[in-house]
């Protein structure tokens, strides 16, 4: 799987797609959704489709195509490259999130959630397909969350489409379990050769797991977290995990403020504003830096 896109810029997201088969165009098609990396501490979140025409369900299901959990490295590895060999009605799309990415969007002022973050990168890639020209007429998705809202959410966004969504789908689902193992290739491979943009001192790839409660994984995120500027991209900062290594291994940041009494206790923010009374004090070097004053009369 090429990731060259990826290694190029790997802080937002990217998406990866193969060519549309001819008769995916021309034949219903059923796809299949799901992802890989979504509880990790470490490395991206990949999401994926893969789709075949209805009357080739029996070819994909001869691959013998199965949840990529309960499969080795090496055979997940074989089996894409078997779909690879079947382009001919075969097609596949990847949607590849940052740890930078998915981070961010939990922490921001405006909370993006990790399941929101799920269902709305899984409708984008559905919607993909279908600009593409595939011709969708069913899709099976792994739930995230409810599986009866979601499925709901997906067949209201897509009504001309009959949408399945199910617990362990992968397991389920050919056309699922083909999706899982798209995802999981393009994760394990993004991980592996994730190009640091950062120069950390003594720098190894040997994270573990990757997953929260991996000792190996733990060592590596004490070992490279940086007292001020804290953890690598690699590293998805909003999970708790990181956040207790921070708290423990970085330095502690004090923020200055121009009045000691506003340190103590709890007071309205309006009495900041004040600017009469036993309260009265010079304003802030941010107002006086910009020239602003308190505004007495409108």
């Amino acid at each position: 799987m090429d990731l060259s896109e990826l290694e190029k810029d790997n802080t937002g997201r990217c998406r990866l797609s193969s060519p549309v088969p001819a008769v995916c165009r021309e034949e219903p098609c059923v796809l299949g959704v799901d992802e890989a990396g979504r509880g990790p501490v470490l490395g991206p979140m990949v999401y994926a489709i893969c789709y075949c025409p209805q009357s080739r369900l029996t070819d994909l299901e001869a691959l013998k195509v199965a949840d990529s959990k309960t499969l080795s490295e090496n055979e997940r590895d074989r089996l894409f490259l078997k779909m690879e060999e079947d382009r001919d009605f075969v097609g596949w799309a990847l949607d590849v999130l940052s740890p930078n990415l998915i981070s961010t969007s939990m922490l921001g002022r405006v909370k993006y959630n990790l399941n929101s973050l799920s269902h709305d990168t899984a409708s984008g890639l559905i919607q993909y397909a279908l600009d593409q020209g595939v011709n969708v007429t069913q899709v099976f998705v792994d739930t995230v969350g409810l599986a009866e809202t979601y499925q709901e959410r997906l067949q209201k966004r897509f009504p001309d489409i009959t949408v399945t969504v199910k617990a362990k789908a992968d397991a389920l689902y050919p056309v699922v379990s083909a999706a899982s193992i798209c995802a999981k290739v393009a994760r394990d491979q993004a991980v592996k050769s994730w190009q640091f943009v950062e120069k950390v001192q003594d720098l190894d790839a040997d994270y573990g797991s990757g997953y929260p409660n991996d000792p190996k994984t733990k060592a590596w995120l004490r070992k490279h977290v940086e007292p001020v500027f804290g953890f690598p991209q690699l590293v998805r900062f909003s999970w708790r995990t990181a956040q207790a290594i921070l708290e423990k291994e970085a330095e502690g940041v004090t923020w200055e403020d121009s009045a000691a009494e506003e340190q103590e206790g709890s007071r309205k923010i309006t009495s900041y504003f004040q600017s009469e009374g036993p309260q009265a004090r010079p304003p802030h070097r941010y107002f006086q830096e910009r020239g602003l004053e308190s505004a007495t009369a409108l």
